[in-house]
C-alpha cells in the first residue's frame, strides 16, 4: 500500500484560521520563477500573481491589455518557484465578466494549466453570481473591491473609494456579498482606514489591504513597488523597503565602463 507525501503549501484553510487567531497574513505579487522562489524561501503566506505585471512588466498604461495567455505564463513561471506559499491568479479583464461559465472556464485554466491554487477577480454584489459559479466548482476565490484597476475607465482614475457615506455602505455590502457567495478572502484597495476597520470586523473571511490602513487582516503590496524598482512615482500606500533602483544602475553602469575599457573579463573571467 502506497504513502503519498503530505504537501506543506498553505491552503485557504490556514489563511482563514490566521484571521482567527488574529495572526497577520503577508501577501506579494511575484511574476516569474526568481523572485517566488525567494518569496517562498522567505515564507510569505500568499503570493498573488497580479495583472498588475500589464504595468510593472509589460509597460502598459493600465491592466487592461492583459490576456489570459499573459497570466497563464506568468502563472505558471511563479508556481514552478514556490513549493510551500499559496498561489492566486489574477483573472485579467474580460475573463470572467462575459459570463459565469466563460468564467468558470478561465478560472479553471489557472489551477489545471497554471498550477494556482485560488483565482482573484475584481468587484461587488455585481460579480456575486460569477464568484458562486466559480466557488461551487471547487475553485477558491480571492475578490478585490474598493478601487478596482480594471474598471478604472468607470470610476474616473486611481482615487480613494468610499469616502462618502453612500459609497461606503456599498463597499460594506460588496463585502458581506462576496463571503455569501464563497470568496475564501477579499481584497480592499484605496479604501478609508475606519472603513476597512469596520468591515474586517463585519465579515469572516479574511480582508487584505493595499492602502486600507493597519487593521485589516493582511496586507499586500507589489514587489515592484516595495523594491524601490521604479523611481518615477511611488503611490502614498506604498512603502519601499529596499531602492533597487540605483543600486541596478549602478551595476548596469559599472559594467558598460568595465566592457568599454576592455577591464571585463579579465583573466579571472577568462578560459585557458
Amino acid at each position: 500500500m502506497s504513502t503519498q507525501k503530505k504537501s506543506s503549501r498553505k491552503t485557504i484553510l490556514d489563511i482563514k484560521k490566521m484571521k482567527e487567531t488574529g495572526e497577520k497574513i503577508t501577501v506579494l505579487t511575484a511574476y516569474d520563477y526568481a523572485i517566488a522562489s525567494i518569496m517562498d524561501e522567505c515564507g510569505v503566506d500568499m503570493i498573488l500573481v497580479g495583472d498588475s505585471l500589464g504595468m510593472v512588466v509589460l509597460g502598459y498604461d493600465t491592466t487592461l491589455p492583459v490576456t489570459m495567455e499573459d497570466m497563464l505564463h506568468h502563472t505558471k513561471a511563479v508556481s514552478r518557484g514556490a513549493q510551500n506559499t499559496l498561489v492566486i491568479g489574477d483573472m485579467p479583464f474580460l475573463s470572467y465578466q462575459v459570463s459565469p461559465e466563460v468564467a468558470l472556464a478561465n478560472a479553471g485554466r489557472f489551477l489545471q494549466e497554471a498550477g494556482a491554487q485560488a483565482v482573484k477577480l475584481e468587484g461587488g454584489r455585481e460579480t456575486a453570481e460569477i464568484v458562486h459559479k466559480i466557488t461551487s466548482a471547487g475553485i477558491p476565490v480571492m475578490a478585490h473591491i474598493g478601487l478596482t484597476p480594471q474598471s478604472i475607465h468607470q470610476i474616473g482614475g486611481f482615487k480613494v473609494q468610499g469616502k462618502k457615506e453612500d459609497a461606503a455602505q456599498r463597499i460594506i455590502g460588496d463585502a458581506k456579498a462576496m463571503e455569501e457567495a464563497g470568496a475564501f478572502s477579499v481584497v480592499l484597495e484605496l479604501i478609508p482606514e475606519k472603513l476597512a476597520e469596520e468591515i474586517t470586523k463585519s465579515v469572516n473571511i479574511p480582508t487584505i489591504g493595499i492602502g486600507g490602513g493597519v487593521n485589516c487582516d493582511g496586507q499586500v503590496l507589489v514587489i515592484n513597488d516595495m523594491l524601490g524598482l521604479y523611481d518615477k512615482f511611488t503611490p502614498k500606500h506604498v512603502k519601499k523597503f529596499a531602492n533597487l533602483n540605483p543600486i541596478i544602475k549602478e551595476a548596469v553602469n559599472g559594467y558598460i565602463t568595465e566592457v568599454k575599457n576592455c577591464t571585463f573579463p579579465d583573466s579571472e573571467h577568462s578560459f585557458k
